[in-house]
This record gives structure tokens, sequence and C-alpha cells, in this order.
């Protein structure tokens, strides 16, 4: 099923024992779609790896995520979400362990670009991408892990 790839500049990746690395600058990425197995103990499985830290689930790739807590989230931290954003119809933002909101210039940006953003808790947003990507519907996630 699916293979990690190196990717030249910012975005590397490796695979090391069904794991996905970051080291230095590099950035994992997992090429595709795939839903979410499991999330919690700081990180997610899916298509039979394990990753440490937060998510974007993309249409291009799941990317890893560096954003921590919702209160470090700003526009610049969904750049790789408006980039692709003529793919997506909406996003879900998974908060971590509850519902929060993110700042109002998070959800002015999203309205800007024309994306909508469905705000829930983690575990909910990781059950309702994985529905939603089996319906096939333009559908990304930004996932803060669970600790």
């Amino acid at each position: 099923m699916g293979a990690w790839i190196l990717l030249s500049g910012e975005c590397r990746a490796e695979i090391l024992e069904g794991h996905m690395v970051d080291q230095d600058a590099r950035t994992g990425v997992f090429p595709g779609r795939a839903p979410i197995d499991a999330y919690g103990n700081g990180g997610f499985r899916f298509a039979g790896m394990s990753h440490k830290g937060s998510l974007l689930c993309l249409p291009s790739a799941i990317v890893a995520w560096t954003e921590t807590a919702i209160d470090m989230l700003d526009p610049e931290s969904f750049c790789r979400v408006f980039a692709e954003g003529s793919q997506i119809g909406f996003v879900l933002l998974g908060t971590g362990r509850a519902h929060q909101l993110p700042s109002p210039e998070v959800r002015r940006a999203f309205a800007e670009a024309h994306i909508g953003l469905d705000i829930m808790d983690t575990g909910a947003a990781c059950r309702t991408y994985n529905v939603l990507l089996a319906e096939g519907r333009p559908v990304a996630a930004a996932l803060l892990a669970v600790a």
C-alpha cells in the first residue's frame, strides 16, 4: 500500500521501521490519500504506518504538520491547504482533545479563500474525514495530535 518518497527542497521523508520520521528540515510526506486508522498517544496511524505529531490530510498527500496547539494556529499554518484550495471543498480542523475555536484571523482566511472550515475535536475530525473520504468528497483535514 503506498510508499514514502523523498522530495527535494523542504519536503523530504524517510521510512524507518514503518514510522514517518522528521529530521532537521525534513517533513514526512505520504503520497495520496488514506483513512486514519487510529489517533492518540501524540500521533496517528494510517496506511500501515505511524506518525508522531499533527497531520495535514490533503488531496495530494498526508503531510506532517508542525502545529501542536490551537492557539499556535495562524493563516500561515494552513498555507499548504490554501495552495490546494481548488481541490478542497472544506477542511475538518481537529483541535485536539476538546473542541476549541481557532482565531478570527484563521476563520477569516478560510472565508476569503472560499474554503469551508468545520471545527471539532480531533477524534470527531478523524471519524468524519474517513467517512467523507470513502464517499469521495472534496475534503481535507488539519489534525492536531492528542496526547
